[in-house]
């Protein structure tokens, strides 16, 4: 009997990854990755190793300078437009959040069902509210973004990225900044999506997060990689983290001893 072959969400060969805020510039070079469906990636890398930039090609935001990165099938090449119902397919909660201040929390969760799914605003809000609870957010429900702490900041922004209910949701540095109780209730709750939560009728959701702090990810069936010195290192299961002789690797696991100490 052969086996059935599943198509991987997010492919790269040889992809040369631009920085985003000069788009003529090499941050990471020569990336080949596949993500599979029902993966969990931590991509690893100290501040300005290109993380964010990364995630920006992974999402299908931004094209790769060189190589190819293929979402959903499609390429992200920004000459074509058939990769744009892939993109609708990711959620993507960005470092800090980045909402819009002039509008509510709830307003904010609602943008991507009103401008992408043309839903009235009745029931678009059944939705938000819906979520909002889920995410212990229904308090704050008419409050802006400017008078929340960065925790439920943070917490609002993965209610806007999960509204369309992905089957990729793509984290910036999801736990920097956090205090314990709001890390320790992301990181229970980004492993319940990813086994597959019910509010999402089940199905296990495919993630990649980046992170400066290893730490907290550490163990469990997910997969890691590196970046450092315009690198991407594919790393495997935690064991292979453990015993990796990258010196990069070596240095923030250092780090994540020291403060253990």
């Amino acid at each position: 009997m052969s086996e059935t072959f599943t198509p991987a969400l997010l492919e790269m060969h040889g992809a040369h990854i631009g920085a985003l805020r000069d788009t003529s510039l090499t941050v990471v070079e020569d990336v080949s990755w596949s993500v599979a469906p029902g993966e969990f990636w931590v991509v690893a890398g100290q501040q300005h190793s290109g993380k964010s930039d990364l995630l920006m090609h992974a999402a299908g935001l931004m094209a790769p300078l060189r190589g190819s990165c293929r979402l959903f099938g499609c390429e992200t090449n920004n000459s074509d437009t058939s990769h744009i119902d892939g993109r609708l397919r990711v959620g993507f909660v960005f470092a800090g959040g980045k909402l819009f201040n002039q509008m509510t929390v709830a307003e904010n969760v609602a943008l991507p069902l009103c401008y992408q799914k043309n839903l009235a605003a009745a029931e678009a809000a059944q939705v938000v509210a819906a979520l909002l609870e889920l995410l212990g957010l229904a308090p704050f429900a008419d409050m802006t973004p400017a008078n929340l702490a960065a925790n439920w900041r943070l917490r609002a922004a993965l209610a806007r990225a999960l509204v369309l209910k992905p089957e990729l949701l793509v984290l910036d540095n999801p736990l920097g900044g956090l205090g314990g109780r709001h890390r320790q209730w992301l990181l229970d709750f980004l492993d319940q999506l990813w086994r597959g939560h019910k509010w999402f009728g089940g199905r296990p959701m495919t993630l990649v997060v980046t992170t400066d702090d290893l730490l907290p990810w550490h163990g469990g069936p997910r997969k890691f990689a590196l970046l450092a010195d315009r690198k991407f290192f594919l790393l495997g299961a935690w064991r292979e983290v453990e015993s990796s002789g990258e010196p990069h690797l070596k240095e923030l696991l250092a780090e994540l001893a020291g403060a253990t100490m």
